[in-house]
Order: C-alpha cells, then sequence, then structure tokens
C-alpha cells in the first residue's frame, strides 16, 4: 500500500450483538417516528475486501433510528504501490435486526463519509445496495468523484417515502447492505502516480450513518 496520510483507528472489532450504545440523535432523524422499545442488530456476516475481519463495527443510536458502520481498512487504490486487485474493494453487511412487535422498518437514507486523493485525470466512485433476504427489490445509489481532488468526501443516499423499501412484517429476513469503493487511473500516469478513495474512520467522525424510518405494522 502506498503512503497515506495516517488517519485510522485500529481495534475495531465486528460486534455479535450490538444493543443501543452511546450515538448522539443527526438532526437529519428529527421527525422520523420510532417504536418504544429498543431495537437490537446481530452482524450475521461481514464478507468483502474492503472489511477485513476485525475491521469494521456497527452501533445503534439510543432513540432507536439510526445505526452506524465505521471502517478501519476500506481503500481502493491504482497507481504506485498498488496491486492488480487494489482498484476495486467491497463490503456485504448481513444484518439481523430485531424489530419491536408490531413494526417494521426501511433504511431511509445513508450518509457515507471518507477521504480521496485523485490525481488529474483520475476518477473513482461509491456504490451502494439495500436489499431484504428473499426480496427482489434492491435500492441503490453511485456517487463518482473526479481528480484532481484531495480531501474529505461526503455522499448521501436519499429514498422518498413512497420508494422505501420494508422489512416484512412478522418475518425475520436479514438486511444485506453492498458497498464499493472503485478507482481508475484515467489519463493520469499511474506508473509515476498513486490515486486512491478510502471510507474509513479518520479522525474518530468518518463513519457511515444509516437512518430507518418506522411503520406499525397492518393488524
Amino acid at each position: 500500500m502506498s503512503a497515506r496520510p495516517r488517519r485510522l483507528l485500529t481495534g475495531a472489532v465486528v460486534t455479535t450483538a450490538v444493543a443501543a450504545t452511546v450515538l448522539a440523535p443527526s438532526p437529519a432523524s428529527a421527525g422520523i417516528v420510532a417504536p418504544p422499545d429498543k431495537i437490537v442488530i446481530e452482524v450475521a456476516t461481514v464478507n468483502g475486501s474492503g472489511c477485513p475481519q476485525g475491521t469494521a463495527a456497527v452501533a445503534v443510536a439510543l432513540d432507536n433510528t439510526a445505526f452506524t458502520v465505521t471502517y478501519s481498512d476500506y481503500l481502493a487504490q491504482v497507481g504506485v504501490g498498488a496491486s492488480p486487485t487494489d482498484f476495486r474493494k467491497n463490503c456485504q453487511l448481513s444484518l439481523i435486526v430485531h424489530v419491536p412487535g408490531g413494526f417494521t422498518y426501511a433504511v431511509a437514507s445513508a450518509d457515507y463519509r471518507g477521504y480521496a486523493k485523485l490525481e488529474n485525470g483520475a476518477h473513482a466512485v461509491q456504490k451502494a445496495s439495500y436489499y431484504f433476504q428473499g426480496s427482489p427489490d434492491t435500492a441503490q445509489e453511485s456517487h463518482p468523484f473526479k481528480g484532481p481532488y484531495d480531501n474529505n468526501w461526503q455522499a448521501t443516499d436519499q429514498t422518498d417515502w413512497g420508494q422505501l423499501v420494508w422489512a416484512p412484517c412478522g418475518v425475520k429476513r436479514n438486511f444485506n447492505i453492498n458497498t464499493e469503493l472503485r478507482v481508475s487511473a484515467g489519463t493520469s500516469d499511474p506508473k509515476k502516480t498513486n490515486s486512491f478513495i478510502a471510507m474509513d474512520s479518520t479522525d474518530g467522525d468518518i463513519k457511515t450513518v444509516y437512518r430507518l424510518a418506522w411503520k406499525e405494522c397492518p393488524a
């Protein structure tokens, strides 16, 4: 791996059962009706080149309207110091969400943050898709970035209420989130330069936040 700013936090561990941990509610979650009881999220599986074992952590907000994923080794790069497969990294989280009785949920929005250094002519993209186990409905979004670029980045996926993909009522289905980072040298010279895009825990505040929408199931 090529030299890059030392911003990663070490010691992130994938939790196997996360109850409500101390996370301040985001202003964007205001107005989202949540069930009175806490939710519990279990991480069923974490797979992908962007999230090796022990490099992703999940926590749930106190008000049950959001959960956060923190990565410590999620980086795609091309050029000097990069291997041929480093240009694309992905991570699939399969989550078991224990929902209070009588409620169902959907992911209303997601905020992704990271850092990118792209040479002039290079470009990158961040992608995400969301779906429930066994469901044909998949929501997906992508966000492109162009060089020259050397800064933090943020991307938001926002879904209108009518387009939300809801968890089936009364049925336990794993919720899957598949994210991807991809970078291309483009017209830059990969023999002399290095370009990368990362989604990680830079300075302790570069995290991915998923905000949940809730509704009552039919009687």
